[in-house]
């Protein structure tokens, strides 16, 4: 399973939004500078995220965009479900699969079924507020 752009930088804008929430929206270009992504697909993905009603946005003077919960009520398992529409390793596992011809006689299929419960009990088990938790990458050297 391979995790696409859009999922790893949507994960970084909400968590972005989580640690910078206030009263007020935070503009799209001010997101994208902190976050060093081009607003143009930064616009992409937040429609996503607007459309899943995992953010909120305000147009005109003062607008932006804020989360609509708790960091806490975000799993990473949501938030990517959403980019990549499907978590599953292997196609067979899809939500949308026609049935599989050889799933009586698949040495694998328990496998398959296996990693699937891994990967979602891991990333449902992970919010956007253990995520603003965590150290930055390279800060927790131990010598």
């Amino acid at each position: 399973m391979l995790i696409s752009t859009k999922g790893r930088y949507a994960l970084r804008v909400m968590i972005d939004l989580a640690e910078h929430q206030g009263p007020g929206y935070i503009p799209l270009k001010e997101i994208a500078q902190r976050q060093e992504i081009s607003e143009k697909y930064l616009e992409s993905i937040i429609k996503l995220l607007v459309k899943a009603q995992m953010l909120s946005g305000l147009r005109g003077k003062g607008g932006g965009y804020k989360l609509t919960r708790a960091p806490e009520q975000y799993t990473v398992y949501q938030l990517l479900l959403l980019t990549e529409e499907s978590m599953a390793p292997v196609a067979c596992l899809e939500e949308w699969a026609a049935p599989c011809a050889r799933a009586a006689e698949c040495r694998t299929l328990e496998l398959w079924r296996g990693l699937d419960q891994v990967i979602r009990t891991y990333l449902t088990g992970v919010t956007l507020a253990d995520l603003m938790q965590r150290g930055g990458a390279g800060d927790n050297y131990v010598i």
